[in-house]
């Protein structure tokens, strides 16, 4: 199974935010729609940075309330980790955990087309061991 197929099932909506935006509305954002990160665009759409909830969490205990006034290019991850609509679920489960990361943006020619957190790997791929351990039990039961 690749990230095409789990965006088709889970949509291709992405939270997005400028460089200039707070940290304040960022966090309102990621409250308002009850999610994990969201990606940081530049200019022409591009993919500059991505805020978690832990980048936020590490600026407020580094700066107190003050850190709620900073920009979100002050505060994201920079180097961010992306995948392409063709990533296995293998490939992303290596990746997260070897980044320690819960979501990866997917880029698709430059643009951002969707977004795959930890939660939609995991769900994706226990119904493919399912559907996997029903075919062989099929199998074992017609041989």
């Amino acid at each position: 199974m690749n990230v095409a197929t789990i965006l088709k099932a889970k949509g291709r909506a992405v939270a997005t935010a400028a460089p200039q935006a707070t940290l304040q509305e960022v966090s309102a954002q990621l409250a308002a729609r009850k999610i994990g990160a969201i990606i940081v665009l530049g200019e022409n759409d591009k993919v500059v940075g991505i805020i978690s909830e832990r980048d936020v969490i590490r600026a407020i205990a580094e700066r107190g309330a003050k850190a709620l006034e900073q920009q979100a290019q002050d505060v994201m991850t920079k180097n961010v980790i992306s995948c392409s609509e063709t990533s296995t679920i293998e490939d992303l489960m290596g990746t997260m955990t070897q980044g320690r990361f819960r979501h990866v943006p997917v880029v698709s020619n430059g643009a951002l087309t969707g977004i795959i957190s930890i939660g939609d790997v995991v769900k994706h791929h226990i119904a493919e061991v399912e559907m996997e351990l029903g075919a062989m039990r099929g199998y074992l039961v017609a041989g």
